[in-house]
């Protein structure tokens, strides 16, 4: 129940779904309360222009991403740990297993192995049934790394992990299993100050190694380089809308799980 509730409540608080919350309000009152449906229409508005706008999104994105930037060149490590979120089933009519934006994460996990900064491969990601079901995504991760490469002996898999913490807990057995303790984490820069706290609070000394940066030095620089940029960044965009749902998912999922303890 709790792993639902954390999917649908959150939904509500997104600006999309807040502002259509409001819209909903607005036409409730509208023939009674006409000065609560104006307001409940430009909340909804001011709502959806700022979390449409290119700066919010991206210095908001950035408040999460730049906590742990990679440093020049990472350390070695007993093992990289991959976690789960960027890869689709090869379901019909997909040729083969997909990956989306943060595909980044077995990619590169896969690139750090191959670099021989880790003996092991550990990668943590089940499916959750009613989001589309299919094999865990640790499996299709596996999948991809021996495509790269990556020796099937040294791939070791967490099947079950449905959220962040079950990623940490199932980690850390495979973790004690082999007497080890030190592994470069590797997840996308938003999610990775919520991941580091979670691995550390089960006592597991993670290095982070983000990637997925949805935000580039260059990226900013270009936001107001020009009249032309600086317009299209003031208009509403779907794609900043999403970005910064991310963003304010990875706040909430903060906030819950401080007050559960499990930071």
């Amino acid at each position: 129940m709790f792993l639902f509730l954390s999917k649908l409540l959150p939904l509500f608080v997104y600006p999309l779904g807040l502002s259509c919350l409001l819209l909903i309000l607005a036409l409730v009152w509208l023939w009674r309360r006409p000065r609560r449906t104006f307001g409940a229409i430009a909340l909804a508005l001011i709502i959806l222009l700022l979390s449409s706008n290119g700066w919010v999104a991206a210095y908001l994105t950035r408040s999460l991403e730049w906590r742990s930037l990679p440093p020049a060149e990472l350390p070695q490590a007993q093992a990289i740990v991959v976690l789960g979120g960027g890869v689709l089933p090869a379901d019909s009519p997909r040729p083969w297993i997909e990956i989306t934006d943060a595909g980044d994460r077995i990619l590169y996990g896969a690139r750090l192995y191959l670099a021989g900064k880790a003996p092991i491969l550990i990668l943590s990601g089940g499916r959750i049934p009613w989001r589309g079901g299919g094999s865990p995504e640790s499996v299709d991760m596996a999948a991809i790394a021996e495509w790269m490469g990556v020796p099937t002996e040294a791939i070791l898999q967490d099947p079950t992990s449905q959220n962040t913490y079950q990623n940490a807990v199932n980690v850390k057995k495979i973790l004690q299993e082999r007497g080890l303790n030190q592994v470069l984490l590797v997840t996308s820069a938003l999610h990775m100050p919520r991941s580091l706290l979670i691995f550390k609070q089960q006592g597991i000394e993670a290095i982070p190694a983000a990637t997925d940066f949805f935000v580039s030095e260059q990226s900013l620089d270009e936001i107001g380089s020009s009249p032309e940029a600086r317009i299209l960044n003031l208009l509403p965009d779907a794609n900043q809308l999403n970005q910064v749902a991310k963003v304010l998912k990875e706040y909430i999922g903060l906030g819950v799980y401080r007050l559960r303890g499990w930071l």
